[in-house]
């Protein structure tokens, strides 16, 4: 397993940006993705990449609006969120997939989480 540590949270007003880091213990090849997860709600998938970085997806919700990019050689990913909307509000999660990656958004698919970090967007 890998330790994920996030970043770059905090409060924003709609419409603004924000972006979060994840970086990873060590060197890997991991299929990477972030998650979020409001009060109330289930853990949702928000975007993934391959480790080659070639293969991406995302959540309908935020196509358009948030861009996920990763740095192997700094062994960290970001999450560029523009366009923010309230109902983006959410901790957001790092995670790592040992496995064959296609993007899955299923958690359990997942084997090593980060902490989360805290997004408010104001209206």
């Amino acid at each position: 397993q890998v330790t994920l540590v996030e970043s770059g949270g905090g409060l924003e007003q709609a419409g603004g940006s924000l972006r979060l880091t994840c970086v990873a213990s060590r060197r890997n090849s991991y299929g990477m993705a972030w998650f979020r997860q409001a009060p109330g709600r289930e853990r949702e998938f928000v975007a993934g990449i391959s480790w080659t970085g070639v293969n991406i997806y995302y959540v309908d919700s935020v196509k358009g609006r948030f861009t996920i990019s990763r740095d192997n050689a700094k062994n960290k990913i970001y999450l560029q969120m523009n366009s923010l909307k309230v109902g983006d509000t959410a901790v957001y999660y790092c995670a790592a997939s040992r496995g064959y990656y296609r993007g899955s958004n299923k958690p359990d698919d997942y084997d090593s989480w980060g902490q989360g970090t805290q997004v408010t967007v104001s209206s």
